[in-house]
């Protein structure tokens, strides 16, 4: 840990490919890729680290196409830190073809809908051949309006897939993370976390929130469970992209966080900028020829206007949502290193009120 201002934290995780300055977000190349962006991009904008998916990667292309490549670095051209998620968020997001038990959970595919096991086990050994610098216990996300007694159950099944996982982790070039549940229940989150804490993971992450819970509950739980994790281990938010979203949860102590969210807005037109979120396809912006944002120097921002992109998500042009996407991607990976410099400073608290303050009252559309 470099610099700590109230709970908020810089520092650096150090991976076999290189280090992480946090805070950091992860773009999400799904699978193995972020969806319009080459390596080159990410590299030029400043990813430090990008994340891929167990679950598609197993399906398509097989972590044993992948291993023969050497690796998934090899295999995507992408030379800095990768993440691995284990397929737990798929236990949520495809709740309705997937079936739970204590061994695992059975999936359909949704490519051919053949059907997979996926056990504790599995997910390792995939991470494992895949070659992330940092996987991902196998964990359930329950749904947020789940009951007590359904997160109570869920968490410790959580808890002995976790032990299942440490037993079977064998790379000592890769790091695993545990992960704690629990819901909005304070008691069973805390739960959780000792039972995490009892394996004594590389680095903490806390799953099961940003799934349709309101943003006050979130940030308090957050705030009641970040601050009893290992202050020398990374601590890891799964899912969350929104710039508000991202300052306040480094505020709470988090380093790591990753979200589809930039990458889909731009694909539906959508820019996140320092004047808020620009919907390109709203016809204001037909004759703008300005910038899209005058504070980015991204490609998109540097080299074209608000009107020609505002013409190239209209007609749904390849190019438009690629240009829409790196800006996204950089715009978040900019507020990160703003955030990291405002925390070395000592000065996070009073920038991050202030940077909210202007973009939520800047006019969006």
């Amino acid at each position: 840990m470099q610099a700590v201002c109230g709970a908020a934290r810089a520092g650096v995780l150090h991976t076999p490919h290189g280090p992480v300055e946090t805070p950091t977000f992860m773009p999400v190349g799904t699978k193995g890729t972020v969806k319009g962006l080459s390596p080159r991009d990410l590299e030029e904008i400043g990813a430090g680290i990008v994340l891929g998916n167990t679950y598609h990667l197993y399906l398509r292309p097989g972590p044993e196409v992948v291993r023969e490549a050497g690796g998934l670095h090899r295999f995507t051209g992408w030379s800095g830190p990768m993440l691995t998620d284990s397929g737990g968020y798929q236990v949520f997001s495809l709740a309705a073809i997937r079936r739970l038990s204590e061994e695992g959970v059975e999936f359909t595919s949704v490519y051919d809908g053949s059907v997979h096991a996926f056990t504790p086990e599995l997910a390792v050994r995939v991470q494992e051949a895949l070659g992330a610098d940092v996987a991902m216990v196998l964990d359930e996300c329950p749904p947020a309006d789940a009951g007590r007694d359904y997160h109570a159950t869920s968490l410790r099944r959580t808890a002995r897939w976790a032990a299942r996982c440490k037993k079977a982790h064998s790379r000592p070039d890769q790091a695993l993370f545990g992960i704690v549940q629990g819901g909005l229940y304070p008691d069973l989150r805390e739960e959780s976390l000792q039972r995490t804490l009892e394996l004594d993971f590389d680095g903490y992450a806390v799953g099961g929130l940003s799934v349709g819970e309101p943003r006050e509950r979130m940030l308090e739980i957050l705030s009641l469970i970040v601050p009893r994790m290992p202050e020398d281990r990374p601590r890891y938010f799964m899912g969350i992209g929104d710039p508000v979203g991202i300052l306040e949860v480094i505020s709470l102590g988090v380093d790591m966080f990753d979200c589809v969210l930039p990458t889909r807005l731009a694909r539906h037109g959508t820019a996140l900028t320092s004047a808020g979120r620009l919907n390109l396809k709203n016809a204001r912006y037909r004759r703008d020829f300005g910038p899209l944002d005058p504070d980015c120097p991204c490609e998109a921002c540097a080299g074209f206007s608000r009107a020609y992109l505002s013409h190239l998500v209209r007609e749904n042009e390849l190019l438009g949502h690629r240009l829409v996407s790196l800006h996204n991607v950089a715009f978040v990976t900019r507020l990160c290193r703003s955030a990291r410099r405002e925390i070395l400073s000592g000065t996070y608290g009073e920038w991050m009120r202030a940077w909210i303050s202007r973009y939520t009252a800047s006019r969006s559309g």
